[in-house]
């Protein structure tokens, strides 16, 4: 169990007392200079401050002006890994979205546009206003670095599914937005580059660990994570920003060479539960706690598992993984009982029905997201205290992997990549896989018996199994669309979809100085209108 979830509310003292937000996000008045600066001279108030640009990650069900918005809607569903599911007719802007048949009204979009970009808002005023404060230095530096992290999560999390963004380094002010037409998009690569500048400069600011009381925040080796992220996303979709996969090598080794991450010894099946939360596989997770609330935009937990969850259960029954997932993972592989469960599965010691096919669509769920009744019981079924991992150190060695691939180390990609076959091997069966327990069951020897053997690889056949393993690992995790599109392989699945689907999908790319095709939704009309940005082609 976690010792401690960073503390967040909706929405903090700081920004109630000394910012005014409209209904557009980029339409905010600006922070007052004096009363801000006043208010972070106090230690308590700066943490607090930037425990508020934190507060955006736990918008899944509703935040500042927003409705639902989860990452799996779109690096899950738009996948070859997920369906919509549910009922057919229930949040139809799903269904719509996976089809590339949305528009700049979207309910989605534009909550995941305005959840993002207050985020972006909060950093800046952070990064602009922090340094002047008179409080301890190396606390001050730690709060600075925290809010050029966030500043780059929440840019990376725009830019995969919008593209070119407006780029702000300062929080916004009248003049901005007053004047339509002075705030023009970048393009991706710029983006892409500011992001990487962001995590650049957050991490010298960051420590490598937080004590107990502050696990949950941004690390130095968070940020130099998500840098790594970011540069192969970019080599994938545009490859004009200057990155080179020495980079990308040099970012996870030091990461690796920290020594503050292991997955030796971690059980993959205990690592999704919540006793496995913020432990030392965690590179970087969404911290969740349960204040028994209700429906409505939740403060400080997350819906992320009860729409997930099984509708002959407490759940909506969204999210559900495909017999493509299922059939990409190698006979055997213990991590497809912790990512998938179906009809006559047990979970967490019950039984379960699947109402395939009236209110799921491929007769699965994703387990990765249940939460064990006990802790269902106390949270009124609606709040969950799971933590949402965003980061892994299984990712870190893949992409380093990939990096040394691509650098010419065949060795070092493969001892890699076995490094976490190696792990998934020794996962137990999921938590509560017989009724009536929550235990752990281990496999027997027998039902390992040339399961998952080390790889020895060069060439192409090296980078197809990097790109495998990664599908396997990250399952159901929110990361799949973005890998298909920067391995470019998205746009042969939309082909198999139908040509009506692929005609929608290539009528929304953008095209234009790309490596790989890139898919892009609609920026929210309202945005467009009162800023006078250029909308994402066909929309």
């Amino acid at each position: 169990m976690k010792n401690y979830k960073v503390k967040i509310v909706s929405l903090m003292m700081a920004f109630m007392a000394i910012s005014t937000a409209c209904d557009d996000i980029l339409d905010t008045e600006p922070l007052g200079q004096e009363t801000g600066q006043n208010y972070l001279n106090d230690p308590i108030n700066a943490e607090q401050a930037v425990n508020a640009v934190y507060d955006v990650l736990h918008w899944d069900e509703g935040g500042k002006n927003s409705g639902h918005t989860y990452e799996w809607m779109f690096g899950d569903v738009l996948s070859d890994d997920a369906d919509k599911g549910s009922k057919p007719g229930d949040f139809l802007e799903i269904q719509e979205m996976s089809e590339w048949r949305t528009n700049s009204s979207h309910g989605i979009t534009a909550s995941t546009w305005n959840n993002n970009f207050h985020g972006i808002y909060r950093a800046n005023f952070i990064i602009e206003n922090m340094p002047n404060a008179t409080i301890d230095e190396d606390l001050k530096s730690r709060l600075i670095g925290e809010a050029y992290f966030l500043r780059g999560y929440y840019y990376l999390y725009l830019t995969q599914k919008f593209g070119g963004l407006p780029l702000f380094d300062r929080p916004v002010e009248p003049g901005d937005y007053r004047n339509i037409g002075t705030i023009q998009r970048a393009t991706l690569a710029e983006t892409l580059a500011f992001i990487v500048e962001s995590f650049d400069l957050a991490s010298p600011l960051l420590p490598e660990i937080h004590a107990d009381d502050d696990l949950g925040r941004a690390t130095s080796g968070a940020s130099r994570a998500y840098k790594a992220r970011t540069m192969i996303y970019e080599m994938g979709v545009t490859n004009s920003a200057g990155f080179t996969w020495q980079q990308v090598l040099d970012a996870t080794d030091s990461v690796i060479g920290s020594g503050v991450y292991s997955i030796s010894g971690v059980n993959f099946a205990q690592m999704i539960e919540d006793e496995g939360e913020n432990g030392i596989n965690s590179v970087f997770e969404v911290q969740n706690v349960s204040n028994n609330e209700g429906w409505g935009p939740i403060k400080a937990g997350t819906t992320n598992n009860i729409i997930q969850a099984n509708r002959s259960d407490w759940g909506w029954g969204f999210n559900n993984p495909t017999q493509a997932l299922i059939d990409s993972y190698e006979t055997g592989d213990p991590r497809i009982a912790c990512t998938v469960y179906a009809d006559g599965d047990v979970v967490h010691g019950e039984v379960q029905t699947i109402p395939f096919p009236d209110e799921n669509s491929t007769g699965y769920l994703n387990r990765k997201a249940a939460v064990e009744p006990g802790i269902r019981s106390t949270t009124d079924g609606k709040d969950s205290p799971q933590n949402v991992r965003k980061m892994r150190y299984a990712d870190v060695l893949l992409m380093n992997a990939e990096a040394a691939y691509h650098t010419g180390d065949a060795t070092k990609a493969n001892n890699r990549v076995n490094q976490v076959r190696q792990r998934a091997k020794s996962s137990t069966r999921p938590k509560g896989s017989q009724e009536g327990s929550l235990g752990y069951v281990a496999y027997s020897a027998a039902e390992l018996t040339g399961v998952l053997n080390d790889i020895s690889l060069s060439g192409t056949p090296l980078l197809d199994a990097i790109h495998a393993e990664r599908r396997c690992e990250f399952a159901m995790e929110g990361q799949r669309f973005y890998e298909m599109v920067r391995t470019g392989i998205y746009m042969t699945y939309i082909a198999t979809l139908g040509s009506e689907i692929e005609a929608n999908c290539t009528s929304h790319l953008i095209t234009d100085g790309v490596v790989n095709p890139v898919p892009v939704l609609a920026i929210p009309l309202n945005e467009v209108q009162s800023w006078g940005l250029a909308q994402n082609p066909r929309y």
